[in-house]
């Protein structure tokens, strides 16, 4: 078994002696492990760390087996570490898809989306509603995609205010009636709408939260989502309220 892909780094552990166990995120291969030989190394340490471009040769002796990964480096998105937003932003993303993804799972489009997510990490200003769209984008790919385009009472896009908890489908403010405080908000950022202020960021995060938690995670045997991901909550909220 022998590929050859790009992608980037999501995490490494030691294994051994002077081995780390790398997993990376490939357009072609998905999430993908690989034992790296010497990645404890002085070398090797700056090249495998999160989020860092790299190209990937993958060998093993059967498909099954971990195998062996050859690191190249392509970028590194190093400069990061000494911002604490970007970083807080950096450990979500690469949680969130060590959490959500399943192995050896290609999911191309996802990548394609993620890859210039990562290439904004320092535009802090541009970057939490990139992680939002990116967010969304996750929940699609993984079969909990949200339907903003029109009301699931009525079929009208007017007047979209509510997402339904269940179906994540839009309800109009008018169809919502009685049933509005048991709906989740619909903010104007989540179609494309409004100022995309840090307050408003995190609404809307609240709401793929909830999808993340309710519907993804329950997929995955309950497991509680990544620390990190509240952690890069809490710094945007700081940030707002600062």
């Amino acid at each position: 078994m022998d590929w050859r892909d790009q992608g980037f780094v999501i995490s490494t552990r030691k294994h051994g002696e002077n081995a780390v166990i790398l997993e990376a995120f490939t357009p072609s291969h998905g999430r993908h492990a690989g034992v790296v030989r010497g990645g404890t190394s002085r070398k090797m340490m700056p090249i495998l760390q999160p989020g860092a471009q790299v190209d990937l040769h993958w060998r093993a002796r059967l498909e099954g087996h971990i195998g062996t990964f050859t690191v190249e480096p392509v970028r590194s998105r190093a400069a990061v570490l000494s911002d604490r937003f970007a970083l807080s932003g950096l450990n979500a993303v690469t949680s969130l898809l060590g959490f959500a993804l399943p192995e050896r799972e290609a999911h191309a489009a996802l990548y394609a989306q993620t890859v210039p997510l990562l290439d904004l990490l320092g535009q802090n200003d541009l970057w939490p509603l990139a992680y939002l769209q990116w967010e969304m984008a996750l929940l699609t790919t993984l079969g909990f995609g949200l339907d903003l385009s029109d009301c699931a009472v009525t079929g009208r896009n007017d007047m979209l205010a509510y997402i339904s908890p269940k179906s994540g489908r839009a309800v109009s403010a008018t169809a919502a009636g009685e049933w509005a405080p048991r709906l989740l908000p619909l903010p104007p950022v989540m179609v494309g709408q409004g100022d995309a202020a840090d307050g408003d960021i995190l609404e809307a995060l609240s709401v793929t939260g909830h999808f993340l938690e309710n519907k993804l995670a329950p997929s995955l045997g309950n497991r509680p989502l990544p620390e990190a991901r509240a952690r890069f909550l809490d710094q945007l909220s700081r940030r707002a309220t600062g």
